[in-house]
């Protein structure tokens, strides 16, 4: 068990599976494997064990669970994305995670949270973008003057004192 903290080097741990393997089947004791790769004595039994049911033990093993998403999926998925939202039926053409995630259901059958599909996203190299709040018809010149001449006219002006408020005046 690593208590340490440290990363495994997994190249490392194959390098002296093999060799575990090549002294087992030289007809070397489990101890002297052992000794020799600096391994319990329980770990040359399981090698020895493995090597005689044919298993090619000193192969690395996928930790972990295997992905539902193939590396297909994400690449229907990012041609998917490039279409836009509105291709896929959308009313507008704005992906959100909700968005993308049933678009992934779609494509490959498997169904992810869409706080998961940010993950997926930023995997394949897609980060966040926010639209721009302004209308492709913009009129620049219309607003500066709705800016300059309409806007102060309607924009209410300070009064002139009044007399003090209720609130002001004291109870004798």
């Amino acid at each position: 068990m690593n208590t340490k903290r440290t990363r495994r080097d997994f190249e490392k741990m194959e390098r002296r599976r093999r060799m575990g393997m090549r002294l087992l089947s030289q007809g070397k004791s489990q101890s002297e494997v052992a000794r020799r790769c600096g391994v319990s004595r329980t770990t040359a039994m399981r090698w020895q064990r493995a090597q005689r049911n044919g298993k090619q033990a000193w192969k690395r093993r996928p930790l972990g669970r295997p992905p539902k998403i193939t590396a297909k999926h994400l690449q229907a998925l990012g041609m998917a994305l490039k279409k836009g939202a509105q291709a896929h039926g959308f009313l507008n053409d704005l992906w959100t995670l909700p968005r993308v995630a049933k678009t992934l259901q779609d494509i490959s059958g498997v169904r992810y949270h869409p706080a998961h599909v940010w993950k997926l996203l930023g995997r394949m190299g897609w980060s966040c973008q926010k639209p721009e709040g302004r209308a492709a018809e913009r009129d620049e010149e219309a607003i500066a003057r709705w800016k300059r001449y309409t806007w102060p006219a309607l924009k209410k002006k300070p009064v002139t004192k009044a007399g003090p408020s209720f609130s002001s005046m004291k109870a004798d």
